[in-house]
């Protein structure tokens, strides 16, 4: 808990009751990191002068259903998350996961096991490998993969030693003082540039969140890069866009884009954002810019450059054994929603509110480094709470209104955080990768 006070100096209340049933205290993590939103958004207020600290609340129930999706269809549908071929599968010792939803990650994986992209072919070509070593093999080769290990072997791992030892949230400074914005006692983060190098799903949650506050979101992704089956849930609030940044007029375009945003958010892994444009440069382009970092696995150890995700650290950080020795379960028994990169965006969301805070008070800016291993730790620290089992929305925790989105209309999820006097709301719909130019408006 100690980790959590960087995000604001006073306590926030709590409604309601409703929890997800699981041996891990996820509807207490959803609660924990929405409220930290809530504090570094209140202190923010009080530091800028727009009035006292507002009060803070989350509603339990609200906050554990928006891990689970906020968007519900009125006659259309959202496309299925997964790929065909990734899933749970069963080898000669054990347990592992593909990941396969980019193409490039399939064809790794496929590669290695020599098969065909058809559920069988790949169960039967896993039976034939030991967990770690096709683990290995799959990261090797490009793609993206995880063992099942237990808690115990987790805490036992080279890597599983490192996240344990990083803080929660890393924070780097130097010497800045943030571009004045328009900030308004109800939108606080109202004229905020906020640069979103995102994808799937921690980092989109966190930009989804500072729009809901008031901030000018920018999200940019590659030419090629799709991900459907979270586009209308994460894209709420913000501007789409995409450049080559491999080619030369992209990466001008897009230092044009550094060079006037206030805050940067990104999931590259260590180092990769750095080939593309190293930190000096980013620095003389934005001497005040502020930046929220995210990885899979941590920021040290062995593993600090693997590929991963929230279903993958699941597997890898114990989570996943842990759950199926629960339910009694003699398969890989996953939390249920994708609590790691719920609570990973809320608390980048939280680091960059915070980080603004700071400039504000001590002029010093800098960079925020988050991962979902490290949340995972969190996870693991906390004691679930008895409540009512909850088992999804119902109608009357949608708004009244109709969200007009590209793909047709739908309901959003009613805010499951209360800032007084500030209350979450986003001016624009969700919208599809690619529908804006890569400029600021």
């Amino acid at each position: 808990m100690a980790d959590l006070t960087d995000f604001g100096s006073f306590g926030f209340d709590v409604s309601g009751d409703a929890t997800w049933r699981s041996c891990f205290a996820v509807s207490e993590l959803a609660v924990l990191s929405m409220g930290a939103v809530g504090l570094a958004v209140a202190d923010l207020i009080a530091v800028l002068g727009l009035g006292p600290r507002p009060a803070v609340t989350v509603d339990r129930r609200l906050a554990s259903i928006w891990f689970q999706g906020s968007i519900q269809p009125q006659g259309w549908s959202i496309p299925p998350l997964w790929d065909p071929v990734a899933g749970d599968y069963q080898t000669q010792d054990g347990w592992i996961r593909l990941h396969t939803n980019a193409s490039h990650h399939r064809a790794a994986a496929l590669m290695v096991l020599g098969c065909k992209p058809e559920k069988d072919a790949v169960s039967e070509a896993v039976r034939e490998w030991a967990k770690d070593t096709l683990e290995t093999e799959i990261v090797a080769a490009g793609g993206a993969a995880a063992a099942m290990r237990s808690r115990d072997d987790w805490v036992a791992h080279p890597q599983g030693k490192a996240v344990a030892a990083e803080p929660l949230v890393c924070w780097e400074r130097r010497a800045g003082k943030c571009r004045d914005w328009q900030p308004t006692n109800d939108r606080p983060l109202a004229g905020l540039r906020v640069l979103d190098l995102t994808r799937v799903l921690a980092g989109p949650i966190a930009t989804r969140a500072l729009a809901g506050f008031g901030a000018n979101v920018l999200r940019v992704d590659p030419p090629d890069w799709q991900e459907p089956g979270v586009v209308p849930d994460v894209t709420l609030g913000k501007r789409c866009s995409r450049l080559d940044l491999k080619s030369v007029d992209g990466l001008s375009r897009f230092e044009a884009l550094i060079a006037r945003a206030d805050v940067l958010v990104h999931g590259y892994r260590p180092g990769a954002l750095d080939a593309i444009l190293p930190p000096a440069r980013r620095v003389a382009l934005a001497p005040d810019l502020i930046e929220v970092c995210l990885d899979a696995y941590g920021w040290t150890g062995p593993w600090a450059g693997r590929r991963g995700f929230d279903s993958l650290v699941q597997m890898s950080s114990g989570i996943a054994d842990k759950g199926a020795r629960w339910a009694k379960s003699d398969r890989p028994h996953p939390l249920p929603v994708q609590a790691l990169d719920h609570a990973t965006g809320y608390l980048m969301a939280a680091s960059a509110v915070t980080s603004l805070r700071h400039a504000l008070e001590h002029s010093e800016v800098g960079a925020a480094h988050l991962s979902l291993a490290r949340t995972a730790e969190l996870l693991a620290s906390l004691d679930p709470m008895r409540g009512a089992d909850l088992t999804g929305s119902g109608q009357a925790d949608f708004a009244d209104q109709t969200e007009h989105t590209p793909w047709g209309p739908a309901s959003r999820l009613r805010p499951a955080i209360s800032v007084a006097g500030a209350p979450m709301r986003w001016d624009r719909p969700a919208s599809d990768l690619g529908s804006a130019e890569p400029a600021w408006c």
